[in-house]
């Protein structure tokens, strides 16, 4: 079964342009002209992907973006944003808001195809259902995608659960930067230094400050 993408951007040009690759490419794809319309076509059909512009009337990416990310239903659906803003604090805070990924117009088709593909192959680290003992105080279920800390349930954006779950795949590893990226964002997905930096600092004020540490200059490691 094809992949369901929406595109939510203002420009129609772009729209037309990347529909069209994007079905040559194999893909299902709706379009929405803002962050409005996208919020409502993102409910009924919920699909694989997003692409959403920033900078857009109505409401713009960084608020769709959280609003979506908002909704139960699509808690996980990933998202990437397209836009003509490089500047690291735009990607930041598309990164705070809970998406996965982030590329800068303009880009050429073959490439965004590729990006796309290398975004839908990612899949979450292996981790066993419950991981971590019985005794720790922070325990994670991948097949229901959540995550336990002593009796509060806690559900994580997609990002940053499997984060979360590498590092506690193997605690007390030190995990460094560059296998995180390549293992949780993808060798063929290119992000700021500091999209981890940013999703560690969430996932510590959720679990608490003492369970991931950090390793100056080499990574991160989790101690239950």
């Amino acid at each position: 079964m094809a992949k369901k993408i929406l595109i939510i951007d203002d420009e129609l040009d772009i729209r037309i342009l990347l529909k069209f690759n994007l079905e040559k490419a194999g893909f299902e794809v709706e379009v929405a002209e803002n962050g409005l319309i996208g919020l409502d076509l993102a409910q009924k059909i919920r699909p694989d992907l997003i692409i959403l512009d920033v900078m857009m009337p109505e409401m713009d990416g960084i608020e769709t973006c959280e609003k979506i990310k908002a909704l139960p239903d699509l808690k996980q659906t990933m998202i990437c944003f397209l836009t003509a803003r490089g500047e690291d604090y735009s990607q930041l805070a598309g990164f705070e808001a809970g998406a996965d990924d982030y590329i800068t117009k303009p880009v050429k088709p073959k490439i965004l195809v590729s990006k796309i593909n290398a975004l839908l192959r990612r899949s979450l680290p292996k981790v066993e259902e419950n991981q971590s003992d019985a005794n720790s105080r922070v325990r994670i279920n991948r097949e229901r995608y959540l995550v336990y800390v002593e009796d509060e349930k806690i559900v994580l954006p997609r990002k940053e659960f499997e984060l979360l779950a590498l590092l506690m795949s193997e605690p007390g590893k030190v995990f460094q930067r560059e296998e995180i990226m390549n293992r949780v964002w993808g060798s063929e997905v290119v992000v700021g230094d500091r999209t981890i930096d940013v999703h560690i600092r969430k996932l510590r004020k959720k679990l608490g400050e003492n369970h991931i540490e950090t390793i100056k200059g080499v990574g991160y490691k989790f101690e239950a």
